[in-house]
């Protein structure tokens, strides 16, 4: 369940693998069958409902609620939405925009992490690790510089309720991936 891999790209309904590297080029984390629910010149955004994933040790889960997945080729940050009983939570990655290849959408995760929880506060996590790798694989000083001013962007969002940080974002592409998974439940039978 793939997309076409014409050089066209995915389209709204197709389905794509995302896969998270490390600095020195190692695998990370691959989710397999994340439906896609829009594409532009910039930005993918999609959706992870009970999706397989794989960490770099070989061990596997699956996601418990549905996510809005936001990726986008000029900022150095990507955003999950994950759906909840008790209001959305955000778990924002600090990486490199995506690349899109036939295989994946891929990205270098930097480590560091923000946390937003349904009643708006916010964590910076995993410092502690972006120190050790950054000594361990010689980040260079540009990376720490444009990880730094994409931390301000991104809270900047989160704090204005910019993007996926809105209300109005979370219901448009819920309501779209809802639709999207009726069609496909009509079209088999």
């Amino acid at each position: 369940m793939g997309f076409d891999k014409s050089n066209r790209g995915p389209r709204e309904g197709d389905f794509i693998t995302i896969k998270s590297y490390k600095h020195d080029g190692s695998l990370h984390r691959t989710w397999r069958d994340t439906m896609v629910l829009k594409t532009s010149e910039n930005a993918i955004i999609g959706l992870n409902d009970h999706t397989l994933v794989t960490e770099d040790d070989g061990r596997r889960w699956v996601t418990r609620e549905p996510a809005i997945v936001y990726f986008h080729k000029k900022y150095w940050f990507n955003i999950i939405a994950m759906i909840r009983d008790n209001g959305v939570s955000y778990y924002c990655n600090l990486a490199s925009p995506y690349v899109l290849d036939k295989e994946a959408l891929k990205y270098i995760d930097y480590d560091l992490d923000v946390k937003v929880f349904p009643d708006g506060e916010k964590h910076l996590l995993d410092a502690d690790e972006y120190a050790v790798h950054s000594k361990k694989w010689h980040y260079p000083p540009e990376i720490d510089k444009i990880l730094k001013a994409h931390v301000k962007i991104l809270v900047d969002w989160i704090n204005d309720e910019t993007g996926p940080f809105s209300q109005g974002y979370i219901d448009i592409w819920y309501a779209r991936y809802q639709h999207l998974m009726q069609q496909r439940l009509k079209d088999r039978r």
